[in-house]
């Protein structure tokens, strides 16, 4: 195998590979020996197939599958003795050799990782907000508890609905006069002034009375989930049946055993618990990103392009999603579009960074990923899919590159525990909705 190399520019790195006609007849020769020995075809007893006949039947699938086994072993080769990193798929072109007849030439393009230096992380200094459930949080949470078990009494006054009062309705749903599928329903309660399941619903029901009909018109979310329904105005023929008033439960050691616990306190105690976790989270999520804007400093190399082009696609993806629901934030949205792919390219371009920064200090502290983590993973992944864990199981057996996809946020992750334990850590008492801000992103 002759390697000429044809360019040294950044982290960009290009090589023509010759692989002489002699090696690659060499192994044709091998493989259509291989398959006479093996192959059966009427009239000739097993092994004793001639090796013109072989070749005349075989020889064209021999040398695509020679031709392909030849790429990938000269350019794996390449990589070893250059001993380059790429930092993706390398780029390869035949130039001359696939019809199998003289020496196979091919160009080789890729990028390749950057050298990185583990920086000094003696200096690295970091908050960790915290925050504790209060007692009105966790009241609040019980009272939706209660709400969730709330019984009705009718209304025997002849009067109109009115704020607080549940209106039990059949209703008929119409687009374009025509009724939609998921719009018609009887016996529903509806609260006066409460949460509709869209909005200007439930405020048109107020001043029905029992007995009485209407048309109300509204108009779906842009983002709601069913698509052909999604910012569309629609009509509602409402049939009102009779008016009721919501009575909550007492919290007490009677609603918790209706909800199969022994005790309100018992209630409580969850509660609290669920809170705690979700706070631990967050201020998971917060301190991770002071490490991360901290580490950003520190990011004194280049960034492949293949790789701040894969990442600018994915984020670009979403953005586009978001813009066609109307989900892109204000900012975002009074931004041209040169200058918003510009911010984001900043953005896939800090992640690519601080992706490869946490990689290798990974990689000089030896901080690895065990099977039995990867397995987690995979465990938890088809969780994600309730009756589907087997073919999920399936999947990730059949495809190993699939299950290699998930060690890199493991790695990541106690890559970002390490740093935090190691760094000068100040503990900061906040209230949960401080905890919850989401800071102003970093390009």
């Amino acid at each position: 195998m002759q390697v000429t190399q044809t360019q040294s520019e950044g982290l960009k790195r290009g090589f023509t590979v010759t692989v002489p006609a002699g090696d690659l007849e060499a192994r044709r020769a091998a493989r259509l020996a291989e398959l006479g020995r093996t192959i059966n075809l009427p009239g000739f007893r097993p092994g004793k197939v001639p090796a013109s006949l072989v070749k005349q039947r075989y020889g064209e699938a021999v040398n695509g599958e020679i031709l392909e086994q030849a790429l990938n072993d000269s350019t794996t080769k390449l990589l070893e003795d250059q001993k380059l990193r790429p930092a993706t798929q390398p780029k390869v072109d035949l130039i001359s050799g696939a019809d199998g007849k003289g020496d196979l030439q091919f160009k080789v393009d890729l990028e390749v990782l950057p050298e990185i230096a583990t920086p000094d992380l003696s200096d690295l200094k970091l908050t960790r907000l915290t925050a504790k459930p209060s007692a009105e949080v966790v009241d609040k949470a019980l009272n939706e508890v209660a709400k969730r078990q709330r019984s009705f009494e009718t209304i025997e006054e002849d009067r109109a609905a009115q704020n607080g009062d549940v209106l039990n309705v059949d209703f008929v749903g119409k687009l374009d006069g025509t009724p939609f599928d998921g719009g018609t329903a009887q016996d529903v309660n509806v609260e006066i002034g409460g949460e509709g399941f869209i909005p200007g619903f439930a405020e048109q029901l107020e001043g029905m009375k029992p007995g009485e009909e209407k048309i109300i018109t509204v108009t779906f979310p842009a983002e709601y989930q069913a698509q052909e329904l999604a910012g569309k105005e629609v009509t509602f023929d409402i049939k009102a049946n009779a008016l009721k008033k919501p009575i909550d439960p007492a919290l007490d050691d009677e609603l918790a055993k209706k909800i199969g616990f022994e005790g309100i306190e018992q209630v409580r105690d969850l509660i609290t618990k669920q809170a705690e976790n979700e706070y631990a989270q967050l201020s998971r999520l917060r301190i991770k990103r002071d490490l991360l804007d901290a580490l950003s400093g520190k990011t004194d190399f280049e960034a492949p392009e293949s790789m701040v082009d894969a990442e600018f696609n994915q984020i670009w993806q979403r953005v586009e999603q978001d813009r066609a629901s109307g989900e892109l934030d204000e900012e975002d949205a009074g931004k041209d579009e040169e200058t918003l792919r510009a911010d984001y390219r900043k953005i896939a371009e800090r992640r690519v960074k601080l992706g490869l920064l946490l990689e290798e200090i990974g990689r000089a502290k030896e901080i690895t990923v065990s099977r039995e983590e990867l397995m987690q993973a995979v465990r938890q992944e088809a969780m994600r899919y309730p009756g589907q864990e087997q073919a999920v199981f399936e999947f990730f057996g059949k495809n190993p590159q699939a299950a290699e996809g998930l060690r890199g946020p493991i790695l990541e992750n106690k890559v970002v525990d390490y740093l935090i334990e190691l760094a000068n850590v100040t503990d900061k008492e906040v209230t949960p909705e401080e905890l919850a801000e989401i800071p102003p992103a970093d390009l």
